[in-house]
């Protein structure tokens, strides 16, 4: 688990799971823990880039190209409490390096996961874009990447 945390609810442990198996890249596991009609969301995703992914095909697409172009370890976790027990509210981030140009990543995030029992239902992953299309070799380097 994420330094910094400590996992209260079944919701809270199964984020950290999913930081854990990013950490390792273990992309077909992550994937896994989304419902088969799951929702990856990215609100604030650079300009020409798909902000939502539905269902573990276009999901797992999404994610290799993170596998392929980006090492991160998370740290920083810390939970905010809320209401619905299937709901997680969590601030992290992820400090690492961008795979083709060896630039370092320094990533805060905000995300809001909404849960159903041990897989993940609607993840809504606030980050900053600038962060990884700097990282990436800038704007036109990272079209390539978002094109795949």
């Amino acid at each position: 688990m994420p330094t910094g945390a400590t996992a209260r609810t079944a919701a809270e442990r199964l984020f950290a799971h999913h930081l854990d198996l990013l950490e390792r890249n273990a992309i077909a596991d992550w994937v896994a823990l989304f419902t088969p009609d799951g929702v990856l969301e990215f609100p604030y995703a650079p300009a020409g880039w798909p902000a939502v992914f539905r269902g573990h095909e276009q999901i797992r697409a999404q994610m290799d190209k993170y596998a392929e172009n980006l090492s991160l370890r998370f740290d920083e976790l810390r939970f905010h409490p809320s209401a619905a027990p299937d709901l997680v509210v969590a601030e992290f981030t992820g400090t690492g390096t961008a795979l083709a140009t060896g630039l370092p990543v320094h990533q805060t995030y905000i995300s809001v996961v909404w849960t159903s029992g041990d897989q993940i239902r609607h993840y809504r992953d606030f980050w900053n874009p600038a962060v990884v299309l700097a990282a990436l070799g800038g704007e036109s380097a990272a079209a390539e990447v978002a094109r795949g």
